[in-house]
C-alpha cells in the first residue's frame, strides 16, 4: 500500500497528491512514469512523475479527474492510500545542453513539462516555457514553472490571463522574431501537439513530444499503447513515453485515444451514481 502524504488542489480538475514511495523516488529521472491503481478492481492509469525527493522518500504526481478511478484517486486524501504504484516506466527524457530549449505544455501536460524544464535548466539551457490554459480558474503550476525558467509565457483560450490565443501564437511570435531555437519539448492534448510539430516542421526545429496513451500493463506484453513512429510499431510504455514529435502519426493517435470512450462514459455514469447514494446515505446519518 503507498500513503498520501500530502494533498494539494491546484484547480477545480487537478489535484497533487505526493505519496511515500522510497525505491521510486530514489531511481527515477525526467520523463519516466508510473502506473497506478487504486483497488483490486480499479483501472491501472499511467502519470507522469512530476517531482521526486530521495531523502523523504516521496513521488508528487499530478491527476486530473476526468473519468472513475481518476476521480477516486483525486478524492483521497492524506493519511489514505491506494493498493500500487509501479515504476518508473519508460525511458528517461534525453537531457544535454542543447542551447535554447522551448517547453509547450497544454493544460495537464504542464505536469510533465514541469520535471522536464527542471532537467534542462539543471543541464545549463536556456529554458522559454510556454504554458496554455483554457482560462485562469485551470491554471496550476506558473509560480513552480516561472522559477526554473529564463522565460515564462502564458496563454488562456478565452483571455481570462496574460493573453487571449494559443501556445504556438507563442512560439510562432519566438521563431519569427529571429530567436535561436534549438530544440522544442511539447506536452499536452494530441491537437496542441500536432499542431506545435506542424509549425516547428516548417522550420526544421527538432521537437519532442510526450505521448499518454491508455495503458494496461505498462511493460510492452498488451499492445494497448501502440502507436506509428516514422512507419515502424512502437509501445509507448517501453520505446517512450517520448518520440520525434515529426515522425508521430498523430491521425491514428487522436483515434486510438478515441477508442474506449463509451466504455469510460459507461464506468463514470456507475461511479457517479453510486457516489450519489453514499452521498444521501451519509445526509441520513
Amino acid at each position: 500500500m503507498f500513503e498520501v502524504i500530502e494533498k494539494k488542489v491546484l484547480s477545480p480538475q487537478v489535484s497533487l497528491l505526493k505519496f511515500k514511495a522510497p525505491q521510486i523516488a530514489k531511481t527515477r529521472k525526467a520523463g519516466q512514469f508510473i502506473i497506478f491503481q487504486i483497488d483490486e478492481t480499479g483501472e491501472r492509469i499511467p502519470l507522469t512523475i512530476a517531482d521526486s525527493d530521495p531523502d523523504e522518500g516521496t513521488v508528487t504526481l499530478i491527476c486530473q479527474g476526468v473519468g472513475k478511478s481518476t476521480l477516486k484517486f483525486n478524492s483521497l486524501e492524506k493519511g489514505e492510500s491506494i493498493m500500487s504504484l509501479v515504476g518508473p516506466l519508460g525511458k528517461p527524457s534525453h537531457i544535454e545542453k542543447f542551447g535554447t530549449t522551448v517547453c509547450v505544455g497544454g493544460g495537464l501536460g504542464i505536469a510533465v513539462v514541469y520535471p522536464l524544464a527542471k532537467a534542462l535548466k539543471e543541464a545549463g539551457n536556456r529554458v522559454l516555457s510556454i504554458m496554455g490554459f483554457r482560462s485562469k480558474e485551470l491554471m496550476f503550476m506558473e509560480d513552480e514553472l516561472k522559477k526554473i525558467s529564463d522565460e515564462l509565457y502564458i496563454t488562456t483560450d478565452d483571455g481570462s490571463y496574460v493573453r487571449q490565443g494559443l501556445v504556438t501564437d507563442v512560439l510562432k511570435e519566438l521563431i519569427e522574431k529571429g530567436e535561436k531555437i534549438d530544440s522544442v519539448f511539447a506536452v499536452g492534448p494530441v491537437p496542441m501537439m500536432r499542431a506545435v510539430c506542424e509549425l516547428t516542421r516548417n522550420h526544421k526545429i527538432n521537437t519532442v513530444v510526450s505521448l499518454n496513451p491508455v495503458m494496461v500493463d505498462g511493460t510492452g506484453m498488451c499492445g494497448a499503447c501502440r502507436v506509428t513512429i516514422g512507419g515502424a510499431t512502437k509501445f509507448v510504455c517501453v520505446d517512450g513515453p517520448e518520440f520525434d514529435g515529426h515522425q508521430i502519426d498523430f491521425a491514428e493517435l487522436a483515434k486510438r485515444q478515441n477508442f474506449y470512450r463509451t466504455e469510460e462514459k459507461i464506468s463514470l455514469d456507475k461511479y457517479n451514481e453510486h457516489k450519489k447514494c453514499w452521498e444521501s446515505e451519509a445526509k441520513v446519518k
